[in-house]
């Protein structure tokens, strides 16, 4: 069993920047490939972004590219999402989820973990 817990989150105006954490507990963080994903009142959740094990790929949703930025410590069981140039459209509650592969996947059910969400507000 993995459990992720995100911070970072809150309230920033447009311009600014945030970094997500997602602390994941258990000792083969290094083996999961790591998303986020966002959801906005009611729409559908989202992926963001996604890293492999090893960092070696790496992908974004087309509405955060050049902006987001995906990371992660295997140290430190940690990913992390740097976001800059934050928009209004942003504001949603990001959730970190882990897969029992090497690999990220794009869609929900490719993924076999989720934290309980951090709210991201941006004002205009």
């Amino acid at each position: 069993q993995v459990q992720l817990v995100e911070s970072g989150g809150g309230l920033v105006q447009a311009g600014g920047s945030l970094r997500l954490s997602c602390v994941a507990s258990g000792r083969t963080f290094s083996s999961y490939a790591m998303g986020w994903f966002r959801q906005a009142p009611g729409k559908e959740r989202e992926f963001v972004a996604g890293i492999s094990w090893r960092s070696f790929s790496l992908s974004y949703a087309d509405s955060v590219k050049g902006r987001f930025s995906i990371s992660r410590d295997n140290v430190k069981n940690t990913v992390y999402l740097q976001m800059n140039s934050l928009k209004p459209e942003d504001t949603a509650v990001y959730y970190c989820a882990a897969a029992i592969r090497s690999e990220y996947g794009r869609t929900m059910n490719q993924y076999d973990y989720w934290g309980q969400g951090t709210q991201v507000t941006v004002s205009s």
